[in-house]
Order: C-alpha cells, then sequence, then structure tokens
C-alpha cells in the first residue's frame, strides 16, 4: 500500500481537473468528482481522502453547500478543504473560512503554489490527529489513575471495616450490571461502577472500638456507626464535582436508605432515594450475605435472593429487584470472576 496522500479535486470542469491532477499526481493519489454529491459519497469511501480542493461555483449543490455537509458528518469533517474559485469576495472568503475550510487558492492556479499549500495542509492536518491522539491517550491515563485512586481509597475503607479487596470489585460490577438491566446507559452505568467503592469510605471516621465491635452495638454506638454516610458525604464533598464525584458523594449518602422510609441518615423513601443508592444497597446487601465473614459463613444463593424478594418495596426497590434476579445469570459470573 502507498504511504502517498489521497487528494479529492472537485470541479466540474474537466479542464481544471487535469491541470490539477497534472500538477498533484507524481507525489500524490488522486480522487476526482465532477459534482458536489459525487464528490460527498467518495469522501465516505474508505480509504477517506486525506484533503478536498473543491470549486466553489458548480451546478445542483455549490462548494459552500457541499464543504457544509461533508463538516457536519463525523465521518468527514475532519479533512481540510481547500476552495479553489476564479474570484473571491471578502464576503465569501469568510463565508467559506466560516463553514469550515481551510484555504483559497485562485484560478488559474499557480502549480508551486497549489504543491505548498496542499503540503501544508496536510502537514497541519496530521500534526492535528497526532496532538488529539495524544491528548486521548493522556486523558485515559488520567481517567484509569483516578478510578485506581478511588478504587484503592474503596478498599482501604473496606480493610478498615474487616471486609475484603474483592467485595469492592463485586460489588461494583453488581451494580453495573443492574444498571445496564434497569436501562441505565453504558456511560451512566460505569459511573457508577467506578463510585460504587466509596459506598462506606465514611468508615475511615468511625472509631474502631465501634467499627471493630464483636459484639452487637448499643444504641448510642449505633447512632455513632450510622454518622459513616454524612461523613462519606462530607469526605467526597467538592465545590464543583466531576459527574463521578457527585454520583460518589450520592451513593455514599444514600445507600442505606430504604424503600419504605425506614433507613438512614435521612429516612428517605421510595424514589426520593436517588437510583444511584438504590442501586448500590442491592449490590452491596447481597455480595456481604453471600460472602464468608470471620463472623458468619457465606448464605447460599437461595437464601439470598429470598431475602432480597421478601425485601423488595420494604427494604429494595422492588423493581430493581426484579432487574436484579432476572440478571442473575451476569452477577453469579462476576462472584466466580472475583471469588476469594
Amino acid at each position: 500500500m502507498s504511504d502517498m496522500a489521497t487528494i479529492l479535486v472537485v470541479d466540474d470542469t474537466p479542464e481544471n481537473i487535469d491541470v490539477l491532477v497534472a500538477i498533484l499526481k507524481s507525489s500524490y493519489q488522486l480522487k476526482v468528482a465532477r459534482n458536489g454529491e459525487m464528490a460527498i459519497k467518495i469522501a465516505n469511501i474508505r480509504p477517506r481522502p486525506d484533503l478536498i480542493l473543491l470549486d466553489i461555483m458548480m451546478p445542483e449543490i455549490d462548494g459552500f453547500e457541499t464543504c457544509k455537509r461533508l463538516k457536519a458528518s463525523l465521518a468527514t469533517a475532519d479533512i481540510p478543504i481547500i476552495f479553489i474559485t476564479a474570484k473571491i469576495s471578502v464576503a465569501d472568503e469568510t463565508r467559506g473560512l466560516a463553514l469550515g475550510a481551510v484555504d483559497y487558492l485562485t484560478k488559474p492556479v499557480n502549480p508551486a503554489i497549489v504543491m505548498q499549500r496542499v503540503k501544508t495542509h496536510l502537514a497541519l492536518s496530521n500534526q492535528k490527529r497526532e496532538l488529539y491522539w495524544q491528548v486521548k491517550q493522556q486523558t485515559q491515563e488520567l481517567i484509569e489513575t483516578r478510578y485506581n485512586i478511588i478504587q484503592k481509597l474503596g478498599r482501604a475503607a473496606e480493610f478498615k471495616d474487616n471486609e475484603t479487596g474483592n467485595h469492592v470489585k463485586r460489588m461494583s460490577q453488581y451494580a453495573h450490571v443492574l444498571a445496564r438491566a434497569y436501562g441505565l446507559t453504558q456511560e451512566a452505568a460505569d459511573n457508577l461502577m467506578h463510585a460504587a467503592p466509596m459506598h462506606d469510605i465514611g468508615k475511615i471516621g468511625i472509631p474502631d472500638n465501634i467499627l471493630k465491635k464483636p459484639a452487637r452495638l448499643t444504641e448510642s454506638e449505633w447512632q455513632v456507626m450510622k454518622q459513616h454516610a454524612h461523613l462519606g458525604a462530607k469526605i467526597l464533598d467538592e465545590d464543583n464535582p466531576s459527574a463521578l464525584m457527585e454520583t460518589a458523594k450520592t451513593v455514599a449518602q444514600t445507600h442505606h436508605e430504604k424503600w419504605d422510609g425506614s433507613g438512614y441518615p435521612n429516612g428517605l423513601k421510595a424514589e426520593e432515594i436517588p437510583l444511584a443508592g438504590r442501586i448500590i444497597a442491592i449490590a452491596d446487601v447481597f455480595d456481604a450475605l453471600t460472602s464468608a465473614r470471620p463472623y458468619k459463613p457465606a448464605w447460599s444463593i437461595e437464601k439470598a435472593t429470598d431475602l432480597l424478594k421478601n425485601e423488595a418495596g420494604k427494604h429494595f426497590d422492588p423493581q430493581l429487584v426484579d432487574c436484579f434476579l432476572n440478571s442473575l445469570d451476569e452477577i453469579l459470573a462476576v462472584k466466580a470472576q472475583f471469588s476469594e
């Protein structure tokens, strides 16, 4: 395969096409079109052209309209367009640049100028593309670093509570499966999955003599324990939070609320409880029930799902319970993947 860039030449006059082809053929691969409609079709065929030389005065749809349509399509929007015209007013030049063209060439064209302009704009396009991928890669690295930090902070809270790191992984994945089953978009489900590890971050602020007490908590100790929801929200509070941190704060503050209003910290009821909190409540409880701990054996899947059914409409959102049970095969696959 040739490494030469591909230029699409668009003009309704064959003689004008012949002139440009003669100038460019030794350095570039060429495609030609006699009108705007044909140019748009060719531009959408892979491999797409690297640059388009576009005549303005053409029948049916002119160069301005052709440029507008090319720039409106995600597939062709990034292809640089140089207009070629016999004469150009300031108003027309302004219009073309506003539509997304990068330059103008005036007929009759000068071969040296054509070659230089094409070379320059191909180089600029390549630099722009390279910069885009560098920024995208660096952004992805930052996102992954942020997710890793969030997971580690979440695990720190779980370790303080004698939980395991895999609890965080499992319940986050359960939340993702449930969110998608409920109808959330992939982006929203991903956001919830990445926020989920922070659900109990507030336990960092609970004294160890209460958090790790092997016996039943007294009423006063239980009131202290319940403060971890508010503490978590306070830890995650930001003046200008990202969508991720806003979700993490919501999850920390509301995943102990109950559908019938008997939960804490605010006694929210039914859909007063944010959806994120209702999803995490199910994911968290299911994993806690089906995991062995020093103070209890793991429940069977049947026993745990029976509890979810019995608590639907009381502790849990009944619609979400149905979605969870309908997705049980995916849930159990996650459980097997992240087993202790």
